[in-house]
């Protein structure tokens, strides 16, 4: 059957706007509307270092909502451990994860004094400012938990929320779980560390090696002493001490 002219007319402009619906207008960047909003579903990640005081500061934001700022463990961490476990939040927060000084990508520190715990709240403070995160949520890990609760006890007002995970609020009382774990160890792993610890744990072994732990009192104190109190039960087939 001979199709007529208006019929035609029709089916290439219905072809033509949905090419325009599907297309991305030439110099748009991909997940964004053409009025430059994120498209939902999309999750760009922003990061970069924030000045805190004469120390650059890693911090690495992704997710949509309320602010959650992130303090990892250690010290001597990062903020690696977390992902991909906190992705999921993304979709009601914006993550923003940080290193904390000497850690991670943020600088380190010649001059170790400056390692304090005050410190390291001005740099979390420095970065809610620098990225005008407003009013933030705070979680802090084991000792990014002691990091969060100096945080909230100097800057509460502007908190909505202070989440602590396996962390500790007392000095005494963790040295208290530690000597509890050395109680519990071989009479022969215990002596082995102590005189590891007595021997000094640093400028040992070749030049690279100097100004961390040893291979053996990292493999003795976490792996062989740390290990069976941290997993019980359930220990992980694939624990590296070392790394």
């Amino acid at each position: 059957m001979k199709r007529r002219p208006w019929f035609v007319l029709i089916i290439l402009g219905a072809f033509f706007i949905v090419v325009t619906a599907c297309s991305t207008p030439s110099g748009q960047a991909p997940g964004r509307t053409a009025s430059g909003d994120q498209a939902a579903g999309v999750y760009d990640i922003q990061e970069g270092f924030v000045d805190a005081n004469g120390v650059l500061i890693y911090y690495k934001s992704i997710g949509h909502g309320t602010p959650l700022l992130i303090l990892h463990g250690g010290p001597g961490a990062s903020h690696d451990y977390f992902l991909p476990y906190l992705l999921p939040l993304a979709r009601q927060n914006r993550l923003v994860f940080i290193d904390e000084r000497g850690s991670g990508k943020s600088e380190k520190l010649e001059d170790t004094r400056a390692y304090t715990v005050e410190n390291m709240v001005e740099d979390a403070e420095a970065v809610r400012q620098a990225l005008q995160l407003g009013n933030i949520a705070l979680l802090g890990h084991s000792c990014g938990g002691v990091l969060a609760q100096a945080y909230a006890f100097r800057y509460s007002q502007n908190l909505t929320h202070l989440i602590l995970c396996s962390t500790f609020y007392s000095s005494s009382k963790m040295n208290e779980v530690f000597r509890r774990m050395m109680a519990n160890m071989t009479p022969e792993l215990r002596e082995r560390i102590e005189k590891m610890e007595k021997a000094g744990l640093f400028g040992h072994g070749k030049e690279y090696e100097k100004r961390r732990y040893t291979s053996d009192y990292m493999i003795a104190a976490w792996g062989e002493g740390y290990f069976p109190y941290l997993y019980q039960s359930r220990p992980d087939p694939n624990y590296d001490p070392v790394s």
